[in-house]
């Protein structure tokens, strides 16, 4: 993180090629419109390391694409440095949620570590953004429509935080 940022955020998913660079994206596309991103930075990670270094899976970049949004990172792995380095650890669902709070156990870092969902207001119970990696186009599509939704509230939940 850079000093001159006040906020940071970072998502999580298994991989770091599908739902969490999408979620990186949006959040950075929203933050752009609010005229936030000087103030807030955005990274992802995997938990795990199968896919460092690539780029985000094509259909992510392409959903994104549709929408106007840009996924600019690659793949890399979470690291026990992230929470202390990040405020808010996102995490895409329940079994990332429970690796994260694995990885950070006992380290005394003061991370808030939540699934992203958590901020949608219309997730009703369900928290778990389902991966869609081994599905078509169209559980891309639905991933985007939840982050979307997710990172629109992020957006005013970090605001507020900014007094914003």
């Amino acid at each position: 993180m850079t000093s001159n940022h006040e906020i940071s955020v970072l998502f999580v998913c298994l991989g770091n090629i599908c739902r969490s660079p999408l979620a990186e994206g949006v959040l950075l596309h929203r933050l752009a419109e609010a005229g936030l991103s000087d103030r807030v930075y955005v990274d992802s990670a995997g938990t795990g390391s199968w896919h460092v270094g690539q780029r985000p899976d094509a259909r992510s970049i392409a959903v994104a694409a549709k929408h106007g949004v840009e996924l600019p990172g690659s793949a890399r792995r979470v690291r026990l440095e992230d929470f202390f380095e990040f405020q808010f650890v996102l995490a895409m669902d329940g079994s990332n949620l429970e690796d994260l709070k694995g990885l950070e156990s006992g380290s005394e870092a003061d991370a808030v570590i939540r699934l992203l969902l958590e901020f949608d207001p219309e997730a009703a119970g369900e928290l778990d953004v389902p991966d869609p990696y081994y599905g078509g186009p169209d559980g891309f599509d639905k991933v985007y429509k939840m982050v979307d939704r997710a990172c629109e509230a992020l957006v005013e939940h970090l605001e507020q935080e900014l007094g914003a």
